[in-house]
């Protein structure tokens, strides 16, 4: 059962809540409390003293361990296709300001997955996630893992992101806002010649990719004042993806519109069992301060000045 303070270094606990000085957040596991649902593990809230709304849907996450996926069709099955959603994690706080969930190896896809969590002053929260593969023979010789960020009513369901212009020598801004879900929903980098042949079957965001490419890997959105920048630290064989969709983060409240999913992903092609893999990021979150401030943060981040 939760507890309001876990203890540091204690395992039986399901979420906590830790602080910066520009940023709160609750992190927890696949288990509810109060109106966040079971089944939704990462960011439950996240608060700042600019705004005190959370920009992740209360019902719902951000950064949540959402799917595993190969070359096979997606499974009918809810509680295997959402299959991290659907299996035990457990949860320990590491220190004051860092949070470690785990979970073993998943009984379809066979992936033991480890997250990491750590604010950071004055408002960031790195994201380190380790997988290892368990099980051999899954479809296409990959695996996929994918997290999804449900958008708490934006004003703007688009996120934006640095692309090239047709003699690939000029970055330029370009925003992602997909029609339908599941429609051109996956954004690839300039340098990513990774052809998945994926089987027939129901469509899924990993198997519908946009024509669009990214140049630099990261990704921002805005939230009221603020904005959300999510960076990524390029990792050695192994592909991070974008995503979207415009309605995967289900109704609003009032029923008049759907909340956008800011998504990401992690290939992992020719994969070997018992061998762990990464994929490393931030959360930005702090008021809007134009394009130039999102890139000096990005900056920032990749060459590794915290």
């Amino acid at each position: 059962m939760a507890q309001d303070q876990p203890i540091e270094g204690k395992a039986d606990v399901d979420y906590v809540q830790l602080s910066v000085s520009r940023l709160s957040c609750t992190i927890g596991n696949n288990r509810a409390l109060g109106e966040h649902r079971a089944g939704y593990n990462g960011i439950f809230k996240m608060t700042s003293p600019d705004q005190a709304e959370t920009p992740y849907v209360p019902f719902f996450a951000g950064v949540n361990l959402e799917n595993f996926f190969d070359a096979a069709p997606r499974p009918q099955d809810r509680k295997v296709f959402f299959e991290p959603r659907n299996q035990p994690m457990s949860l320990v706080r590491v220190d004051a300001a860092t949070v470690e969930m785990h979970q073993a190896a998943t009984p379809r896809y066979g992936i033991e997955s480890r997250l990491r969590f750590q604010l950071r002053a004055p408002y960031y929260v790195d994201y380190q996630y380790t997988c290892i593969p368990r099980k051999s023979g899954l479809a296409g010789g990959f695996f996929g893992v994918f997290w999804a960020s449900y958008i708490n009513i934006p004003h703007d369901k688009s996120f934006y992101y640095l692309g090239k212009d047709a003699d690939l020598k000029h970055p330029f801004w370009e925003q992602f806002l997909t029609q339908q879900h599941n429609r051109d929903s996956t954004l690839r980098s300039q340098d990513d010649g990774l052809e998945l042949a994926f089987e027939e079957g129901p469509p899924a965001l990993w198997s519908n990719t946009s024509p669009q490419r990214y140049a630099m890997p990261f990704f921002y959105g805005r939230f009221r004042n603020m904005v959300l920048i999510y960076p990524f630290q390029p990792q050695p064989e192994t592909v991070v993806r974008f995503a979207h969709s415009p309605t995967g983060g289900g109704q609003s409240p009032g029923s008049d519109q759907h909340n956008p999913a800011w998504d990401f992903q992690l290939i992992v092609p020719d994969y070997q069992v018992d061998r762990p893999y990464k994929l490393q990021m931030r959360v930005v979150y702090k008021p809007w301060a134009g394009r130039g401030d999102v890139l000096a943060e990005v900056e920032k981040y990749l060459l590794g000045s915290h």
